[in-house]
């Protein structure tokens, strides 16, 4: 289920009283709902072997084979649903879930490859922006607040994915294992 877009549009109606002597102004606010893929987004993605041989981040930095290869099956994952860093590395037949974490952390096209949707293979939230796990279970030294982790748990929320408060997914069938 994607995420839901609110927005809103003010009416004002104007009217008068019979005497004249008072304008009465009232307002209303509609609410609309629009649902909304948070992959959804306008940014650039090389999709072809010399665009992606000369693609450097912000930073500089080439994006390796195994990179793209991660970030290529991540963006199939499907909204409102989840997998795991081990999935990721089964389907792709190479790496590790540390590499496939690695090449998220440093993901230079978020939010359109949807990094947010990775778990770790214990269906807990696992890391977000390079920090791992949430509150009292945060760890990554002092840096790690667990607030990042708690932002990639609103964003799947927002797709339909919830978690338990100590951050386990509660629902399996949001599992989704993209094997061919």
């Amino acid at each position: 289920m994607p995420a839901t877009r609110t927005t809103s549009r003010s009416t004002k109606r104007a009217g008068t009283d019979s005497d004249k002597h008072k304008t009465i102004t009232s307002s209303a606010t509609i609410v609309v709902e629009e649902m909304q893929d948070l992959a959804d987004c306008n940014i650039h993605y090389p999709s072809s072997e010399s665009e992606r041989k000369t693609f450097k981040t912000l930073d500089g930095k080439r994006v390796t084979p195994h990179q793209w290869a991660v970030y290529d099956f991540t963006r199939t994952i499907p909204c409102g649903r989840v997998t795991t860093y081990k999935d990721i590395c089964v389907a792709l037949g190479q790496g590790s879930p540390r590499s496939v974490g690695s090449a998220l952390r440093n993901n230079p096209f978020a939010p359109f490859v949807p990094c947010h949707r990775i778990i770790a293979s214990n269906m807990y939230i696992g890391g977000f922006f390079g920090e791992w796990g949430t509150g009292a279970n945060a760890r990554g030294g002092q840096k790690n607040t667990g607030l990042q982790c708690n932002r990639k748990m609103e964003m799947l929320a927002k797709e339909g994915v919830s978690f338990s408060v100590e951050g386990y997914l509660t629902d399996d069938s949001q599992l989704w294992i993209g094997r061919g």
